[in-house]
């Protein structure tokens, strides 16, 4: 027997049920992705708690350390990189940025491989201990770093070279190299401190993105739009073409009075007597209509393609949390897509997502989300 709701309605129950399903199918994929990134952040302020080195961990290495050198990290497969072309790199810095995607195992264009070896990250260099020989770069003659977002390639230049060098690394061994690189330069200027802030600062600015578990939807919320594939959308475009045809045939060429008047007259025959009525051809008595330029609809926003939503919930409608234009007129399925707060059409202002993870519709007003902890941050587009 079919479930139904209190009115009795069936479909409402099944546009309940596919609503739910949808919530938490996105939800579980946005918390997955939250606590994978959380996780890495944590690891990485631990790392840089006790990130430290000694001079036995360069034991057997054929490198001569200074009185107080010591080794701090060693990667036995590197290979030896050099610019075909003069560049210029940006200055050395302490940014711990989040990887923008992952990296392939691909040489960029205009870098050559020239050695191969070990790299070794000391507290006063970086070192490639290659068969063809030695490559240091010392800290305080660096002069530009940078990181490949696209390839596993660290870019180095230094102020006793002429040409850029620096080293191709294993996929799965860039980003610790980086990060300890990173490390290893701050201790070198003194400001292992500035690193751990920066990473308390991004640990906190991430726990604020933790997505909400979303309310669960209700028979009551269905609406008859939903059964048309697009909702109120797809209505309101096939209204538009209902009221484009008829438009369109009042405007088309009417057919010419004479010529029907000229098809329709018996000619007379040589004896002066008319000839016997035919009935005309339509194809050849109305002229065909003018054909009319067609106009090309604009595409919906669930075609148009958009970035990361910053902790929004997966919409068609292009709202999320990353910042931009506020929204004072939404959409009329936003509470499709969004835990709405009661009474959200009375609100005069512009969209806004609470504490407790309800979106407003009265941000900009002293009591905006008054019942639900507080305005957290603001829906844009």
């Amino acid at each position: 027997m079919a479930k139904t709701d209190s009115t009795g309605s069936t479909w409402r129950y099944r546009w309940a049920h596919r609503q739910n399903v949808r919530r938490v199918s996105t939800y579980r994929g946005a918390e997955a992705a939250w606590r994978r990134r959380a996780d890495e952040l944590r690891r990485l302020r631990a790392l840089a708690a006790d990130f430290q080195g000694s001079a036995a961990a360069g034991a057997g290495l054929p490198l001569e350390l200074a009185v107080d050198e010591v080794v701090l990290w060693v990667l036995p497969a590197a290979q030896l990189i050099e610019v075909r072309h003069t560049t210029v790199l940006p200055a050395p810095d302490l940014t711990i940025a989040r990887p923008a995607g992952p990296l392939r195992p691909r040489r960029p264009d205009g870098v050559r491989v020239t050695d191969a070896g070990t790299a070794v990250i000391t507290s006063r260099r970086l070192v490639l201990l290659g068969g063809r020989g030695r490559r240091d770069w010392a800290y305080g003659r660096m002069t530009g770093l940078a990181h490949d977002p696209a390839a596993p390639v660290t870019l180095i230049q230094v102020l006793d070279r002429r040409h850029t060098s620096g080293l191709l690394l294993p996929v799965d061994a860039a980003a610790d190299f980086r990060f300890k690189l990173t490390l290893a330069f701050a201790d070198a200027i003194e400001q292992r401190a500035a690193v751990l802030a920066q990473l308390d600062e991004l640990i906190a600015e991430h726990a604020q993105l933790k997505p909400f578990r979303p309310a669960a939807a209700t028979p009551g919320q269905a609406r008859l739009s939903s059964f048309v594939p697009g909702g109120r959308r797809t209505l309101a475009v096939a209204a538009a073409i209902a009221l484009l045809v008829p438009a369109a045939l009042i405007e088309s060429d009417p057919s010419d009075p004479a010529e029907v008047a000229v098809a329709a007259t018996p000619a007379p025959t040589a004896s002066g007597t008319p000839s016997p009525k035919r009935p005309a051809t339509p194809g050849l008595a109305l002229k065909p209509p003018s054909p009319k330029p067609t106009t090309s609809t604009r595409p919906s926003p669930s075609t148009t393609p958009r970035g990361p939503r910053c902790g929004a919930p997966e919409n068609p409608l292009g709202y999320d949390f990353c910042g931009g234009t506020r929204i004072r007129k939404p959409a009329a399925e936003v509470c499709d897509w969004f835990d709405c707060v009661p009474q959200f059409w009375a609100g005069r202002g512009y969209l806004v997502q609470c504490r407790d993870g309800s979106v407003s519709l009265a941000g900009g007003q002293p009591k905006a989300c008054a019942d639900h902890q507080g305005v957290r941050r603001t829906v844009a587009k």
